[in-house]
């Protein structure tokens, strides 16, 4: 799990944590679940930092990152990324979430529009 990744990065230094996440969101297109560990271990040698072969062996990084999705959903983020379209305009919707991405173009002339 790449989070729980991210989160082993994080107890190095909160910069090499941020560092795997967008290490993991330039290379996302080329990830798959079984190819992260090889991706994780490139970004680790790359840096030196030793990565153990069980990274959350205790499962608190896990945990962690439960709580945050936990924390995600409690304030209605049910979805990354959480796309907003917002208009200055005083009439009409304020803002409109854009669910489906295909539609984010639609979303922006629409708003244009009123």
């Amino acid at each position: 799990n790449a989070a729980v990744l991210a989160r082993y990065f994080d107890t190095h230094s909160k910069t090499v944590g941020n560092a795997f996440r967008d290490y993991v969101f330039e290379h996302q297109l080329e990830i798959t679940p079984d190819g992260l560990r090889g991706f994780a271990e490139k970004f680790a040698a790359e840096r030196k930092i030793d990565l153990p072969f069980v990274v959350d062996p205790a499962g608190k990084l896990a945990a962690l990152v439960n709580a945050d999705k936990e924390l995600g959903q409690s304030i209605g983020i049910n979805h990354t990324p959480t796309i907003y379209v917002v208009s200055n305009k005083r009439a009409g919707k304020p803002f409109v979430e854009v669910v489906d991405r295909s539609q984010l173009y639609a979303l922006i002339d629409s708003m244009k529009r009123e």
